[in-house]
Order: C-alpha cells, then structure tokens, then sequence
C-alpha cells in the first residue's frame, strides 16, 4: 500500500503540530520519521494511522481517499513503544487477539501465531505472559501481533524507545531483515538519528510541524537541504564565516555561519600556508575513533574526528599545538537552531 499526505494540517488549540505537510510513502518502503520532540512526528503517524482527523488536507491509502476512514478499516497495524501487551493473556494469546476479533477460523490463527514466533525469533516462548519476557522479546510480540492481521501498513511510534542501548541496536537490525522477508510499507517514528540512518530507505526530517527534507539516509546526511537537517543529523561545528579556519583554502561564505563536519576538520602538526593554529583542548577515546577538542587562537572550539590509526601517526596529546583547516563545510541562508 503507497501512502499520499496531501497538504495535511494539524492543530491543537494553539499549538501547529502539523503543517501543510505533503509526503508520498511508496509500496514496500522503510520510512523513517526523524524529528526532535514536537517536530510532528507522532501526530502525522496518528493521522495516517486514523487515529487523529487532520483539520485540512487529505489522506490517500493506495491511491484512496481515507481521510474520514474508520482506523479498523485502513488495514493498519500499529505498534507503540511501551508495547500495549495484555498483561493477562501468554504470547500466542496476545498475537491471536486481532484475529480472533475478526472472528478468524481457529486453524489460521493457530497456523498463522506459529508461523509469526519462528517469524519473530521467539518459538518456545509462546505459553509465557508479558512479565517473563525481557523488553526486547516484549517488543516483538508487539510486532508480531500488529502483523498476525497481515496489515497493508505497519506503523511504528519509537518502538525502541524504551529499550537499552544493546537492545536497541539488536532490534534494529531484526526489524531491517523482518522488512526484507515480509515487504509490508512501514512507517516509524524515532528521535534516533543513528537508528532511522541504519534501518530506513528513506529519512522524512521534521521540524516544527513541516517536512524540512525527504531523502535516502546518505542524501539527507552528505547534501542536507537546510540548516536544520544539517545540524540534528550527525554532529557538526557551526562557527562564524570570519573564522580564520576558512581563510585561505578557498571556502567562502556569503552567510554568517558556516557548518562543518568534525570528520571534515583535517589535523597537522606542522603548518602549511592553508592551515589555522590550534590547540588540542581535550581528547575522548571513543574506541573506533578519537575525538579532538580543538581551541582556535580566536578562542573558538572546533571538534575533529580521527580515526585511531590516523591519530597514532599524529601522536596527540593534550595542550600540543597543531594546524587545522577544512576538508568541505557548507552554508545555508538560515540557521534554524534545535
């Protein structure tokens, strides 16, 4: 199922949740809705989903106007981050619960609820209750009971949210090849840039309620479209256009700050002509790579990215000075801080 947003608005009381979005989901995608809190990630994924009425726009299901449709009649399943689990009923009684709604024949849901624990990687588990599962196993029977109905769209809000780091990044990476296997068009919300770069085809960036970009994850991180995009979407310096750093290597700005990626901040120790000095404030020893604090002369703070083998040739230690100057950087007529 392709999912069309049509200039869809939201507003509650005061406050613009939505606005004037417009966004096309094509069948079989993995979409990412990535945005700080109140960005309108959620409402938008409630509209979708039947959940909220907009106040303006329309929404089209394949090509069909659903707008007005009732939520149980938009063949959706949703999925919560706290997993909404019945607390009462075991595994299979949780995944069989929309199907037996549906007043199914007792051979499909007990042939369908099976095939979804080997699905979902949880067979031998199916007699257990909620409260003797771990958070990630919890969370995939959510999944699995959303999917028992075979929905045309899967909607996700944060499902990893409430998870540990570890977990998180396991389930991540289960739900990519879940994906693959089952080709449902799925839509999840997340505040997580890491996890919308590793799961989703594409990454819809929100922002105050509008769409600032729609792109894969390596068009929306190396060709942001916008301040904003460029600045939530991995981490950067944003330093004043004067700075001595983009002096004399040929970057130049007609607008007042300039956004540079730390993996971009190249580092010498000996000074060429294209170079600013610096001093090495700080270093984090992050395991795959090292992190540079960089003091400018100007009292500006620059980080940089090294990888470890480039740091062991530069021999850094804390208070050396070194000579650094960009590798790319970009600049936008707007800064939109976050």
């Amino acid at each position: 199922m392709s999912i069309i947003i049509d200039n869809v608005s939201k507003q509650f009381g005061g406050f613009q949740a939505v606005d004037r979005v417009n966004l096309e989901v094509q069948f079989g995608s993995l979409v990412a809705l990535l945005g700080p809190s109140g960005s309108g990630k959620s409402t938008l994924l409630r509209l979708i989903a039947g959940l909220e009425m907009p106040d303006e726009g329309k929404i089209l299901l394949t090509g069909e106007d659903a707008t007005h449709q009732r939520v149980q009649d938009r063949g959706i399943g949703f999925v919560f981050q706290h997993y909404a689990l019945f607390k009462h009923l075991t595994v299979r009684q949780n995944i069989a619960f929309g199907l037996e709604i549906r007043k199914a024949a007792q051979t499909k849901v007990k042939n369908r609820v099976e095939e979804l624990l080997d699905l979902v990687q949880l067979r031998g588990l199916g007699d257990r209750y909620p409260s003797q599962l771990s958070g990630g196993q919890r969370q995939r029977v959510a999944l699995a009971r959303a999917l028992a109905v075979e929905p045309k769209v899967l909607l996700l809000d944060e499902p990893f949210g409430a998870l540990d780091a570890k977990v998180r990044k396991d389930l991540r990476a289960w739900l990519r090849r879940l994906h693959d296997e089952v080709h449902v068009t799925t839509v999840f919300v997340t505040h997580d840039q890491e996890e919308a770069m590793e799961v989703a085809d594409e990454i819809v960036v929100m922002n105050k309620g509008r769409v600032e970009q729609v792109g894969t994850p390596k068009e929306v991180y190396d060709h942001p479209a916008t301040a904003f995009v460029m600045s939530f979407i991995g981490p950067v310096n944003v330093l004043p256009s004067s700075s001595r750093l983009f002096q004399g290597n040929g970057i130049e700005s007609v607008h007042p700050e300039v956004f540079l990626r730390p993996h971009d901040v190249l580092v010498q120790t000996q000074p060429n002509g294209s170079t600013a000095p610096a001093r090495v404030s700080r270093l984090l020893h992050l395991g795959w790579e090292v992190q540079a604090e960089l003091t400018l002369d100007d009292g500006q703070v620059v980080n940089a990215h090294l990888t470890r083998e480039k740091f062991d040739e530069l021999q850094l230690e804390p208070q050396q000075r070194v000579y650094v100057k960009p590798k790319e950087a970009k600049s936008f007529p707007i800064y939109y801080s976050i």
